[in-house]
């Protein structure tokens, strides 16, 4: 697939440890803040982003629910090494979370959840897709059923 993973972590050894475990099955793209992960996502095409929740400046839930409405279709992961509740029921309700994960991360579990999530991005931009052609060939007929009458 080309679309793009990305993982935003502060923890530079994180980032070198997603990014050697999963480089040779994905497009990986890593970011250290919050700010690094926005420019990623604003000059390529990201399916799933993965995100650490305590980060310095911006949580991970912040940063997820400042990007929904600009990119409302990739896929969200929240990876975190705290098992907070209200963590959790924030990144459900704020940042729309696929999935909500606990560091340590499993390599084959959490490469079975970024395959699964590329596939959803892959269904809903096929979808988006299909509805746009069915509105156009609707416009078109419409505009051929004016011409005849």
């Amino acid at each position: 697939m080309s679309f793009g993973v990305l993982y935003v972590d502060d923890e530079i050894n994180n980032l070198n440890s997603f990014k050697a475990a999963f480089r040779r099955d994905f497009n990986i793209h890593v970011a250290q803040s919050a700010r690094e992960g926005r420019k990623i996502l604003d000059t390529n095409e990201i399916g799933v982003i993965i995100t650490d929740q305590r980060m310095p400046g911006m949580t991970g839930i912040e940063f997820l629910e400042s990007i929904l409405t600009v990119y409302p279709d990739t896929i969200r992961i929240l990876l975190t090494g705290f098992s907070d509740m209200n963590a959790v029921m924030d990144a459900i309700n704020r940042g729309q979370v696929y999935k909500y994960l606990v560091k340590p991360w499993q390599n084959d579990e959490l490469k079975l959840y970024i395959q699964n999530a590329l596939e959803i991005y892959q269904l809903r931009k096929e979808n988006k897709e299909l509805a746009h052609k069915l509105q156009l060939a609707n416009i078109e007929l419409e505009m051929l059923h004016r011409s005849r009458s």
